[in-house]
């Protein structure tokens, strides 16, 4: 487990503010339907090869910041070609080929400001981290999950605009979905 230290390059976490907003980048990626479902008894309720090919291309080189459930729910651990940071409460959790944090705002911090740091989910880390988010990447999946048990927060128009939004495609799987972008306003 890491433990809060001034990393050199790092912003710390704890002075996050609209000024601080500006100087680092901090992005989300979430594949969700139209209900906001993204989960279904710990997996993904779909398989979209071309939203995993999206999810490779835009977190290849970056840190990536998730919850343990997300950790232990990925078939190849570590991801590769990225820094993958697991967030936990448990101060033993051991995440083999991964470094553990004891909160989002601690990994987010041990990043270098150069770096943009990615949040991948699970829910609760998105709730924490979305306030400081830069920019969120969606895969809008034309469906909705009846029996989905794990919602994205919502998005409140007012503090973010479609900055990108490409058209709806098909899926080799036959569903439809699309890429959207936000940015913070």
């Amino acid at each position: 487990m890491i433990s809060e230290k001034n990393i050199e390059g790092a912003i710390p976490f704890s002075t996050f503010n609209s000024e601080s907003r500006r100087l680092r980048r901090l992005k989300a990626i979430v594949a969700m339907a139209n209900d906001r479902a993204i989960g279904r008894k710990g997996t993904l309720p779909w398989h979209l090869p071309e939203d995993l090919a999206h999810f490779k291309a835009t977190t290849l080189g970056n840190p990536i910041v998730m919850g343990r459930k997300t950790w232990e729910s990925l078939p190849r651990r570590p991801l590769p070609g990225r820094r993958n940071m697991v967030v936990s409460a448990n101060s033993g959790y051991v995440a083999e080929g991964a470094e553990v944090f004891g909160s989002v705002e601690m990994a987010i911090a041990a990043c270098p400001a150069s770096e943009t740091p990615v949040i991948i989910g699970g829910a609760s880390i998105y709730k924490t981290a979305l306030p400081y988010c830069t920019d969120i990447i969606v895969t809008q999946v034309d469906t909705t999950v009846p029996d989905a048990d794990t919602f994205f927060p919502e998005l409140s128009q007012e503090e973010w605009k479609i900055s990108e939004c490409s058209e709806w495609m098909t899926s080799v799987k036959g569903l439809k979905y699309r890429f959207v972008s936000f940015s913070r306003k």
